[in-house]
């Protein structure tokens, strides 16, 4: 008999408007929303665990690598085919890019949620969780990591991202592309993940800080970060990975202190590249600048969180980043 196990965070599937507050708030728990399913596998053994009950937007890097070491510890139960968590849509990509790098079993750990409360006729989350949990069960999906199941799709964990605010079909993978389909009973499986190599590690650092640029941003924010004591600066730039005149006085500031600085794109497809001089990507690099390829600026917070809470030295950071990144 197939097991998987569902970690219960939260999040929009879990929620309920609130008439004292008159707000919506996380107050359903997990083994409610496993009882309200229906057309699940015959022979299928679901064990329910509940975590935290929390809008996702609450949620810190600590929160999301207590997550990922709860998947871990369940993935060891020989009988656990794999574990489905459900967590609010706001930060979901980071907690299952977490999981992604963290996570030391091969069996799938499937994110997903809903964008409709709990208490609406037309919710969606009992279809997400029932397709997450055929994702979970399905031997196929070994070796695929950490994955987000939503509107009968499945995207891998470094690639998705959250595309709007409010639709049912809210996540994406943009270049890369959707891992596959659940149609009804069926898992129809495109393409295959890149492979894993995740971290062995027994903590990840809070203090990592993400900066979007706009035109004609000046240093403030890197001297701000640097006497603050942040441990490591994640940078969206323009375009390649060119930034202001200012952002650059800053990058150097920091560097020359021994933080590390990340540099992704603000442009929601591409890769950094540095080429441009002149106060280009270039000068960036030359300045001690990391380029992490296509990753995102909130993936590659994450993957730096990861590093710098291993110990990770400089150039053991480069070689990370450009293995997860390339």
């Amino acid at each position: 008999m197939a097991k998987v196990v569902v970690l219960s965070t939260g999040g929009t599937i879990a929620s309920r408007l609130d008439p004292e507050h008159g707000d919506i708030r996380a107050v359903v728990g997990g083994a409610e929303l496993v009882a309200d399913l229906r057309g699940l596998p015959d022979g299928l053994d679901i064990e329910v665990v509940q975590l935290f009950n929390l809008g996702s937007y609450a949620l810190g890097l600590d929160d999301a690598f207590r997550l990922a070491r709860a998947a871990d510890e369940a993935l060891r139960a020989p009988d656990v085919s794999g574990v489905v968590v459900t967590h609010g849509t706001d930060t979901m990509e980071e907690s299952a890019f977490m999981a992604e790098l963290t996570v030391g079993s091969d069996k799938p750990v499937v994110f997903t949620g809903a964008q409709r409360l709990a208490e609406e006729p037309d919710r969606d989350g009992p279809r997400n969780l029932a397709a997450a949990i055929r994702l979970a069960a399905d031997p196929r999906l070994r070796g695929f990591g950490a994955m987000i199941a939503f509107d009968e799709e499945f995207h891998a964990a470094r690639d998705v991202t959250k595309t709007h605010t409010s639709r049912v079909g809210a996540f994406q993978s943009a270049e890369h592309g959707k891992l596959g389909d659940v149609d009804g009973a069926r898992i129809l499986i495109y393409r295959t993940p890149r492979a894993r190599a995740p971290f062995d590690v027994e903590r990840v650092e809070p203090a990592i800080e993400l900066v979007r640029l706009a035109m004609g941003c000046g240093p403030g924010f890197f001297h701000a970060a640097r006497d603050a004591g942040v441990r490591g600066i994640v940078v969206e730039t323009f375009g390649r990975g060119n930034v202001t005149p200012g952002a650059l006085e800053g990058i150097r500031a920091c560097v020359a202190v021994g933080l590390p600085v990340l540099v992704t794109s603000r442009c929601p497809q591409g890769r950094v590249e540095p080429i441009y001089g002149n106060g280009g990507g270039k000068d960036v690099a030359q300045a001690g600048a990391i380029f992490a390829g296509d990753l995102s600026g909130i993936k590659a917070r994450i993957l730096l969180s990861v590093l710098v809470g291993a110990g990770a030295a400089m150039d053991e950071i480069v070689a990370a980043v450009g293995r997860i990144a390339d």
